[in-house]
């Protein structure tokens, strides 16, 4: 009977321990004996979100099919102004100058910036299904990153180059050879994909249980970043300073060039050469103003100030109106003659 009992006893033991040891993560440590086979349990509880789902619109289901006809048409007009500028520079020779160089390399990169998210929207539109793997959404993200990043250190570029065409315009052939062109462009892109590879590292260093919900129709940092079993604080705090020194730093450097440019206009005596060196910016002040005014909205606000649903609406008009922001291009491209004054 003693013996019995003692072994029923030592059953119930065994049972209490491995159930304990899903709550109590100090008891598995001290544990050995019970902390093998439920450490399987819990990793696989922790890789349980093995794809993600984008909830986009889903929201909206009566407005789904209008939601496409609309985005669909905001694209072809995207897609072909940015077309427009490309082939334009490409065929008239007079336009073969380092501007219109970064203007053609910016219209390719806003044109590889939308294909990134916004065909996959317009399909999830369509589709019942929004599932996408983690090794897409990472994907995804990195190239949405990468292109964003890069955008802003090409704005940064272009403002370098207006700089150089009014403050120094006879040494402008000089500073701005082909050479000097092809190693800024190169260094552009180099650096904004390698922000996006450390933001992506850190972003999927962890894995993700919380949820398979992505609030977005894209994989966006902070929506992502939500469902992370790491609730890392450090985490999120180095990538948001990484994103701010991204925006800001290219930003405030876009700034000092244009107050110099300024302070150059301001010294020409005539009012036409005022009006000519100012048109020359006109373009370019534009795509500085949608695309940091966006950015800033999206990345530079606090969390809690967030809503999902406002956040898609700028997301829509940030990956794809402002990519179409392209007519004050095609104006200044139209006008050759009126920056050929500055840039010789």
């Amino acid at each position: 009977m003693g013996l019995s009992l003692w072994a029923h006893l030592a059953k119930l033991d065994s049972v209490y321990r491995v159930h304990r040891h899903d709550w109590d993560p100090v008891y598995r440590v001290h544990d050995p004996g019970v902390y093998q086979t439920p450490k399987k349990q819990w990793e696989n509880a922790t890789w349980l979100v093995t794809e993600f789902v984008l909830v986009g619109f889903s929201n909206l289901p009566h407005l789904q099919t209008t939601l496409f006809t609309l985005f669909f048409l905001m694209y072809l007009v995207t897609l072909s102004g940015n077309a427009t500028i490309i082939t334009i520079i490409h065929v008239d020779r007079t336009l073969h100058t380092p501007m219109y160089r970064f203007l053609a390399v910016l219209s390719l990169s806003e044109t590889c910036y939308t294909l990134v998210t916004i065909p996959n929207m317009l399909a999830h539109l369509l589709m019942e299904s929004q599932a996408v793997s983690i090794a897409g959404c990472r994907a995804q993200m990195f190239f949405f990153l990468g292109l964003g990043c890069s955008h802003c250190f090409l704005l940064t570029l272009m403002g370098y180059d207006r700089y150089v065409a009014i403050c120094h315009p006879l040494r402008y052939s000089v500073i701005m050879r082909p050479t000097v062109c092809l190693c800024l462009g190169a260094l552009v892109f180099c650096l904004g994909f390698s922000v996006a590879l450390i933001e992506t590292s850190m972003i999927f260093s962890s894995p993700f249980c919380n949820s398979d919900r992505v609030e977005h129709f894209f994989c966006d940092i902070a929506p992502v970043l939500k469902l992370s079993c790491a609730q890392s604080t450090g985490k999120a705090l180095g990538i948001f300073f990484l994103s701010v020194l991204v925006v800001l730093f290219s930003f405030l450097l876009i700034l000092l060039s244009y107050a110099f440019i300024v302070a150059a206009i301001v010294r020409i005596p005539a009012a036409a050469g005022r009006r000519k060196a100012f048109s020359t910016c006109a373009a370019h002040l534009t795509v500085v103003i949608v695309h940091f005014g966006c950015a800033s909205i999206i990345y530079l606000r606090p969390e809690s100030a967030g809503n999902p649903a406002q956040d898609r609406l700028v997301a829509v008009f940030y990956t794809d109106l402002a990519r179409g922001a392209g007519k004050p291009q095609i104006v200044a491209a139209q006008s050759p003659r009126a920056t050929g004054a500055s840039d010789k």
